[in-house]
């Protein structure tokens, strides 16, 4: 599977099987916002994409106008969705400690493609997982989870639900690089993970990474 990041929590995952894209965003909505600077290059549609994924509705994630084509959707809403991948099943969660009041819900996506189980947990702002979205994410080989601190949890949370889970791999996101101004830096996360490999690209291959004891830190470079 070929994973493409296009910065914060946008991903293309290109398998044999299907093409999914999770979360775009749109440069026109997000820049300049809050006094966010926003250097990400704007997204190329990928070819061919089969299912879009959207775990909620904040501008930096439901940027659906900048993908081509007519493919299926599964846009904010929990429950187990049939699409042409599968089955999509999107875990109702929070974007914040205070039961969603403050920034509102958000979806755990989790899905099969190429023979590998994928979790995308979107803007998670939960302390912890609660034992009913627990239940729903054993066995995930490839794991992606925001690090950046501030709307969603920092990187000693996010390390300590990647260790929990222990999928083969995770990709820290929706933290600070040197294309935006703001969250934290994925260093925190980094520092207490038990293995790290840092990428010279935005763009990897799962066939090409190392599986091991614990799992391992893979960290794209910014697009």
């Amino acid at each position: 599977m070929r994973v493409d990041w296009h910065g914060q929590s946008a991903f293309t995952l290109a398998g044999e099987d299907a093409t999914v894209f999770i979360d775009p965003w749109d440069p026109g909505a997000v820049g300049g916002w809050k006094g966010i600077e926003w250097g990400y290059p704007a997204i190329q549609s990928p070819a061919g994409v089969d299912l879009l994924i959207v775990t909620h509705e904040h501008r930096d994630h439901n940027g659906v106008e900048v993908l081509d084509g007519e493919p299926a959707l599964v846009r904010s809403l929990a429950g187990t969705h049939e699409t042409p991948l599968g089955e999509v099943v999107a875990i109702a969660s929070e974007h914040d400690e205070a039961a969603g009041t403050e920034r509102g819900p958000n979806t755990i996506v989790v899905f099969d493609l190429d023979g590998l189980r994928v979790a995308h947990f979107g803007d998670f702002g939960q302390p912890a997982l609660r034992p009913e979205q627990r239940a729903h994410l054993d066995g995930i080989d490839l794991l992606f989870l925001p690090v950046g601190g501030g709307p969603t949890i920092d990187g000693a949370t996010a390390a300590a639900i990647a260790r929990d889970l222990a999928p083969s791999w995770v990709v820290p996101m929706h933290y600070k690089t040197a294309k935006v101004n703001f969250l934290d830096t994925e260093e925190v996360f980094v520092e207490a993970m038990p293995r790290t490999e840092r990428l010279s690209s935005p763009s990897f291959d799962t066939a090409d990474l190392e599986k091991g004891s614990g799992p391992l830190a893979v960290v794209p470079a910014a697009p």
